[in-house]
């Protein structure tokens, strides 16, 4: 597991090329601002091994059959919930 720690805007900025040398020995550090966590500067090979999102293509269809029988009804019940 890697250590983090975390820097302010103004710090990570003054002292990236720190940071950049730390996250090559493994550590991450989170960048806030304001107290509240923005960014992560991660070593690249964290990064590099993260899941990404898969590609929606392969759901590419023409969605028939998808809203029933009577897609008009289906839509007007799903628009009626948010309405209330």
């Amino acid at each position: 597991m890697t250590q983090s720690n975390r820097k302010g805007v103004e710090d990570a900025r003054s002292q990236l090329p720190a940071l950049l040398d730390e996250a090559e020995k493994g550590r991450t550090t989170v960048i806030t601002r304001r107290g509240r966590p923005v960014a992560a500067l991660v070593p690249f090979a964290q990064a590099a091994g993260a899941p990404r999102q898969s590609s929606l293509a392969a759901l590419a269809g023409s969605g028939k059959g998808l809203w029933g029988r009577n897609s008009a009804k289906t839509l007007r019940r799903l628009r009626d919930e948010w309405s209330r």
